[in-house]
């Protein structure tokens, strides 16, 4: 994988942010953000933006265990070790609550690696009557129509973009489908969040089509003390569509785990 170090302050703790099915340019204003305050690392995913996709990764679950070892091997390489926040938006954020989950089951191998969790309108579980938009099935007009709450803002249409591009687009569609499934969800994860324990805040866009709301109240009523911050005129990327009143989230959330 390719574990770009967005800052190197090793005096700082670690911000691990964790990108979604759109690839490391949705999270890099949250990179941006936290790196003034963060030694912040930003991998991109095996298999996005052109890069290879093992044959043996088939899972979330492989994925958040190879980051938590990058976590500790990054941990090993600074003194004084310190726990990490991990930031997922969407597929970031169901990778982020299966580490903290994976963190919390053997603690022993993984005790203090993660101080907190920050997840993002998070996919991943199955939740009653809040059922996942079929992502492989929308045209992208349809996509932005339920992932953004200025449609017209988030749409992008294909035939502008490069032949280089589309092919990077649809090897990071291929990859999602590889790592995800089809229906990005994994049914036994909901209640393993109840292993976790360090504070979480999940941050959900009001107007977020793809998975509403309710979802994410479940998410964050599955994690024990959980905060859940929703913010209006957003969607599926509040970070991008309204970044200072996710930022105050954030940073509000951030300020007490100093």
């Amino acid at each position: 994988m390719n574990a770009e170090t967005i800052t190197h302050q090793p005096d700082l703790p670690t911000a691990l942010v964790l990108h979604g099915g759109g690839g490391p340019r949705t999270v890099a204003p949250i990179a941006a953000h936290l790196a003034a305050t963060r030694h912040v690392v930003a991998p991109t995913h095996p298999g996005w933006d052109g890069t290879d996709l093992p044959e043996t990764l088939t899972s979330v679950a492989q994925l958040a265990t190879e980051y938590l070892q990058l976590l500790v091997d990054d941990a090993a390489t600074r003194r004084p070790a310190r726990g990490a926040t991990l930031v997922g938006s969407s597929l970031g954020g169901w990778i982020a609550l299966e580490m903290a989950v994976q963190a919390a089951e053997d603690g022993a191998a993984f005790e203090g690696l993660i101080e907190s969790v920050v997840v993002i309108d998070a996919v991943g579980v199955v939740v009653a009557g809040e059922p996942i938009a079929d992502f492989f099935s929308l045209s992208p007009r349809q996509l932005a129509e339920l992932a953004w709450h200025d449609a017209d803002r988030g749409f992008i249409d294909p035939a502008a973009l490069s032949e280089q591009a589309r092919a990077i687009q649809a090897g990071n569609a291929r990859a999602m489908a590889a790592i995800a499934g089809r229906g990005m969800d994994d049914p036994g994860l909901l209640p393993r969040l109840a292993a976790i324990r360090v504070p979480t805040l999940v941050v959900w866009g009001a107007s977020d089509g793809v998975v509403t709301p309710g979802y994410g109240r479940a998410i964050a009523g599955a994690v024990p003390g959980a905060r859940f911050v929703e913010i209006a005129e957003a969607g599926h990327l509040p970070h991008l569509e309204r970044p200072d009143a996710t930022w105050a989230a954030v940073d509000g959330f951030l300020a007490q785990r100093s």
